[in-house]
């Protein structure tokens, strides 16, 4: 009973551990031009230069997406895999890896003021 109380609390302490350390690996992989790739094919015909041509103030400049609460790479990942109102899910399209860069180049650009 004790070793398999043992086993659990390690168990549970190492998913912890993994759960803070996982976003620090993701953003240490981040392939920017690859990011950029994958906006020019999926996402540009909406969101050319971070614009929106549907819906105006659901843009991707960086105070719109802070307003709206998409200022992370998770936030922006959460709405590129599964989208919302007008904006299509991407999960059965990209990878995560995919979605993770695309949402890292989009906050890159965010950050840039998109030049």
């Amino acid at each position: 009973m004790i070793m398999r109380n043992l086993l659990s609390i390690l168990l549970v302490s190492v998913s912890l551990l993994w759960g803070c350390l996982t976003p620090m690996a993701i953003a240490d992989n981040l392939n920017f031009d690859q990011g950029a790739e994958i906006f020019s094919v999926h996402c540009v015909g909406c969101h050319a230069g971070g614009g929106n041509i549907i819906r105006r103030g659901k843009n991707l400049k960086q105070r719109a997406l802070q307003r709206n609460g998409y200022d992370s790479i998770e936030a922006i990942a959460e709405i590129v895999s599964n989208g919302k109102s007008n904006m299509s899910a991407y999960s059965d399209r990209l990878s995560v890896p995919e979605i993770q860069q695309v949402a890292a180049y989009v906050l890159d650009q965010a950050e840039k003021n998109w030049r």
